[in-house]
This record gives C-alpha cells, sequence and structure tokens, in this order.
C-alpha cells in the first residue's frame, strides 16, 4: 500500500510509517516533527514564528501538495492537521480528498468530538475538563485560556468538525478515551489501534536486584503541565523525594527533543505520567519498553477493552482519590524489591499490547476493509 501521513503527534506517524517500510509498504510523513521533538518527516511543514514564519509555511504548504497525492490512503492527525486557521485547512483536506483514494482520521488528540465526551457526564468518571461533577485544574488555568479550548464550542469549530468528519472514510483510535468518545458517532467505522512502540530500537534495561535508590523521572511539556497532570504529579514526587530523601532521586526533564528524552529516561527506575488519562500513553509506554515502571493511567476500563487478564503492571493513580499519588509512589519505594519483577512485566506489556508491528498491522487490517 501506499500512505501518506498528514501531521503527527509524539512521533506516532513516523513510528508507524517507519514500521510499514519494513512491512514492505511505502509510507511518507508529512508534519512538523511534532514541535520540539524534531522527529523525522519526510515533507518538512514546520511554521516558524512571526509573519515571515506563516508566510513561508503557507509557501511550502503550497509546494508540497503535489506531492501528496496519488496515495492509497491518507491518515490525517486531527481535524485540525495543520497549523492553520481551520477553513484554510479545510481547503487543504478537500485537495487530499480528492486526489487520493481514501481519507482516515486519526484519534490521537482533543477535538469536538473528544471535548463533547468529557462534558457529556457519562462517558468518563474523569477526564483532563472534568473531575467527575467539577472542573479539572485545566479548566481554571491559564493554560486553558491560552490554547484556546473555548474554541471547541464555537459555531466556526464546529462547521469545520462537521465537514472533516461528514468526508472521512473512518477513524482509527490510537488511545481507549478517543475510541470511547468516537464509536458511538461512528459505529464499525471506528477502529482501535494503539499507540505504536518500536521496541526494537528500545533497549529493555532489566534490574536484577533492588535499587539501593529509586530514580524516579518525569517530563514535562512546558505548555501543557497542567492539563497533563506533570503539575500535581511533580508536586507528589518532590514530597515523597523529601519522605525518603536517602533511597530516592529525581529527574526532571522539560521539552525535550525524542531522541534525547528517550535517552535521558534510560537510568530511571519510575516514571511518571498522564494523571488524567484512563490509558499509559507514548511517554509511558517508551519507558515501559526500557523497563522503567509506568506511574499513570490504568483503569479498568482500559485492560478489560484491550483483553488484558493476567499482566497489568500499570500503577494506576486516580486524581478523584485525595493522596492517591503518594501513597502509591511511598508504595513503590518502600516496596523497590518488586521493581524487577515489574520491570519485565511492562517490558511484556507493551511489546504484546503496542509492538509498531501489532499497533501496524491494525491498521492494514482497517485500511484493507475500506479497499
Amino acid at each position: 500500500m501506499k500512505i501518506l501521513f498528514a501531521g503527527d503527534a509524539s512521533n506516532m506517524h513516523n513510528c508507524l510509517a517507519q514500521e510499514l517500510r519494513r512491512m514492505g509498504h511505502e509510507a511518507t510523513v508529512a508534519s512538523d516533527g511534532s514541535r520540539w521533538m524534531d522527529t523525522h518527516r519526510d515533507i518538512n511543514l514546520k511554521r516558524e514564528p512571526g509573519l515571515l514564519g506563516a508566510l513561508r509555511y503557507l509557501f511550502d504548504i503550497k509546494r508540497a501538495l503535489p506531492l501528496m497525492t496519488g496515495y492509497d490512503i491518507v491518515q490525517i492527525a486531527s481535524p485540525i492537521f495543520l497549523r492553520l486557521k481551520p477553513h484554510r485547512v479545510a481547503k487543504v483536506f478537500d485537495y487530499l480528498k480528492a486526489h487520493n483514494s481514501h481519507v482516515v482520521l486519526s484519534a490521537l488528540a482533543t477535538d469536538v468530538v473528544y471535548y463533547d465526551a468529557c462534558h457529556d457526564g457519562h462517558t468518563f468518571r474523569y477526564n483532563d475538563y472534568m473531575l467527575g461533577d467539577e472542573p479539572s485544574p485545566y479548566v481554571n488555568s491559564a493554560e486553558y485560556v491560552a490554547q484556546q479550548q473555548d474554541n471547541w464550542r464555537q459555531p466556526f469549530m464546529r462547521q469545520h468538525s462537521d465537514h472533516i468528519l461528514g468526508a472521512i472514510d473512518g477513524v482509527v483510535a490510537c488511545l481507549y478515551e478517543y475510541y470511547a468518545a468516537y464509536q458511538p458517532k461512528f459505529g464499525d467505522r471506528v477502529a482501535y489501534a494503539g499507540l505504536p512502540i518500536d521496541t526494537e530500537s528500545l533497549t529493555f534495561r532489566p534490574l536484577d536486584k533492588a535499587p539501593e535508590k529509586v530514580r524516579l523521572f518525569i517530563g514535562i511539556q512546558r505548555d501543557r503541565h497542567v492539563v497533563k497532570g506533570t503539575d500535581r504529579l511533580l508536586a507528589a514526587m518532590k514530597r515523597v523525594h523529601d519522605r525518603y530523601p536517602g533511597i530516592t532521586e529525581l529527574e526532571v526533564v522539560e521539552n525535550l527533543p525524542y531522541a534525547e528524552y528517550t535517552r535521558r529516561m534510560r537510568d530511571s527506575h519510575v516514571i511518571l505520567d498522564q494523571l488524567y488519562s484512563y490509558t499509559p500513553a507514548t511517554n509511558a509506554l517508551i519507558a515501559m519498553a526500557q523497563g522503567l515502571v509506568a506511574v499513570s493511567g490504568a483503569e479498568p476500563e482500559y485492560y478489560d477493552f484491550i483483553g488484558e487478564t493476567v499482566n497489568k503492571p500499570i500503577v494506576n493513580v486516580s486524581p478523584l482519590v485525595e493522596g492517591d499519588i503518594d501513597a502509591k509512589l511511598s508504595w513503590l519505594v518502600e516496596h523497590r524489591d518488586q521493581l524487577p519483577q515489574m520491570a519485565r512485566a511492562s517490558r511484556a506489556f507493551v511489546e504484546k499490547h503496542n509492538a509498531a508491528a501489532v499497533v501496524a498491522q491494525r491498521y492494514l487490517d482497517f485500511w484493507n476493509g475500506l479497499m
């Protein structure tokens, strides 16, 4: 098959493209390199700041469009898959739709459908926006305003979403949450594939015995600190370090390129990631593949959804339970003899559920169904 990925997030489309090439398919990535992550792309669509940056970006897109035709599948990263206003994105989308066989949406980030599911009062017990019946800290933060989250409720955004979703041939969700949001609206036109992790390139570093000091690792996205819950995770991490100063060490990194980020986490034992998620996301899965224990989302709904009844290595923390993060981290420190076994279970989990070859085959099965 011949596949074009338009847009990317956290290296997901690039990882998929690399695996598809190994499987004998032709795959092209047109993206901005996931912003500061600077991940690989075949067609560079990175927007620089300022007026000159905007003009150059428009020129780059216009120059790239003839290279983005004749594909069996175009997989767009979201309804806003370019850093343009919706009406401009719609024009590019219409061009791709007219000059390729099928266009599919990757449900991998916030959009109108996910936003509505977060606010409907029944799809999730908690999410980025709501903790039960109460607004999350994110809703009352400067991040919420800076990221123009109220736009998801505006008519112009909903009209754009209707235009895109009315024309796509299907949806592939990378997380349980996105599947849960899309499935009621799209039925069997939605598939779950999971997040692809290149386990072949991530060396597993098993622990032979309990470490003398537990090294806790957290990666912060500067403009997504509150929505990811890393503000609360970091605060709990520091409290636990103060409680166990002789047997814990902390590593905090911020906005690192993808390659540097994966390298920096290697010598740690525990990663903290994503407080408001039902599922482990890319950072946690990359860490698990290397033998770290993930403190993240791993709700029963997720394990049931993927059919996992035996190996449940992710340390689930709840944003609804006061002191839950501190308690779970303290347990890991006090029971650090369990870390070697948990590390092995973490690697096995990723190999089974998220190895790039496994996820790529799910995509191929869905795409072939469209053909």
